[in-house]
């Protein structure tokens, strides 16, 4: 077993003093570094396989080397890529990154959140942020940097990194009037959420753009983005609108809970009633019917919301956007087809 590659070393095989490989490495001091000597040292170290110690780059730069990355619901398969992306980008930097669960409860993320602070997190990716949210100030005056991921404020004051809901419900509702369906109805997510919120306006304003009626009556809340309640939510809406013969779910474990509605009442997914789900995750092609679904590029999500933290904590000058929207796509599957009653030519 070979000894641990030094920062001395790096230096040695670059031809550099070690204060100078010292700050070529370090992302808050290497714009002071000339073009050629960081590409020597970048190369010496890649060629030496140097990686920094984190404690003892934490004690140089003053910070923890330590990301806290909040999500709301560890039972949601659409976070493990968002955590997966971010940690490809943190760990690479020598940051180790803290997860905490909110459990779907605003108290308990405020207390997630209120643990990373005291445990110095030089940073923070957020995944639980409501429109308005308290948690964010305490952060604010903690002079915490922080990203927001898969959510948004309403004053657009926190860099977010989201996927573009309203071109995505628009790929569902477009495809779904493209089959022929005519009383489309939609399962959203809580209001209280940026998500909840955005694709339950993106629905209606989307309705309205394929020519037909945007009644609010057609969209039913549900109180989180789960199964459960998006059986109850279906359930309801299919009872108050027997018409309705497609389901734009809020997400994925919505539009499952439909499913079950649709059952319930003795009704066929994709035969008498088309459903579409909203995220893609694993598994979705394995469902009986295998599911139609808006996809959105969580694992980039989480890596875009990683390089976004890393440039505001290393505070180099060059502010990162306020907002990144990721494009989705749309996988079409056996959950969506004509509507029963449509007469073919």
């Amino acid at each position: 077993m070979t000894d641990r590659t030094t920062l001395k070393d790096v230096a040695k095989e670059a031809g550099v003093h070690v204060s100078t490989a010292s700050r070529a490495l370090n992302p808050l001091t290497s714009a002071v570094v000339n073009t050629d000597t960081l590409e020597r040292v970048a190369a010496a170290a890649r060629k030496l396989g140097y990686r920094p110690h984190p404690l003892a780059r934490g004690l140089r730069t003053n910070r923890t080397m330590s990301v806290g990355m909040v999500i709301p619901d560890v039972e949601n398969p659409l976070f493990g890529p968002i955590i997966a992306g971010a940690e490809s980008v943190l760990v690479d930097d020598g940051y180790s990154v803290l997860i905490g669960n909110a459990d779907g409860d605003p108290a308990s993320a405020d207390a997630v959140i209120a643990s990373m602070l005291d445990r110095h997190v030089d940073g923070l990716i957020l995944a639980t942020a409501a429109r308005t949210d308290v948690a964010i100030e305490r952060a604010r005056e903690r002079r915490v940097s922080m990203v927001l991921v898969n959510r948004t404020i309403e004053d657009g004051s926190v860099p977010s990194i989201v996927g573009d809901d309203h071109a995505g419900i628009g790929l569902a509702v477009q495809h779904l009037a493209s089959l022929g369906h005519q009383r489309i109805g939609h399962v959203a997510g809580p209001s209280k959420v940026s998500t909840g919120l955005g694709r339950r306006q993106a629905f209606l304003s989307w309705i309205q753009a394929v020519g037909l009626e945007a009644d609010p009556d057609l969209v039913e809340e549900a109180d989180w983005f789960q199964v459960e309640p998006g059986f109850r939510a279906g359930l309801e809406l299919l009872r108050r609108h027997s018409e309705i013969t497609a389901i734009v779910g809020g997400n994925d474990l919505l539009a499952l809970g439909c499913y079950r509605a649709i059952r319930t009442l003795d009704l066929e997914v994709g035969v008498d009633v088309s459903v579409t789900g909203y995220n893609d995750i694993p598994l979705l092609d394995l469902m009986q019917p295998a599911m139609t679904a808006v996809r959105v590029p969580y694992r980039q999500m989480g890596a875009q919301a990683a390089a976004t933290l890393l440039a505001q904590m290393a505070d180099t000058g060059d502010a990162p956007p306020a907002s990144i929207k990721l494009t989705p796509s749309l996988a079409v599957r056996s959950s969506t087809a004509p509507p029963p009653d449509q007469t073919n030519p």
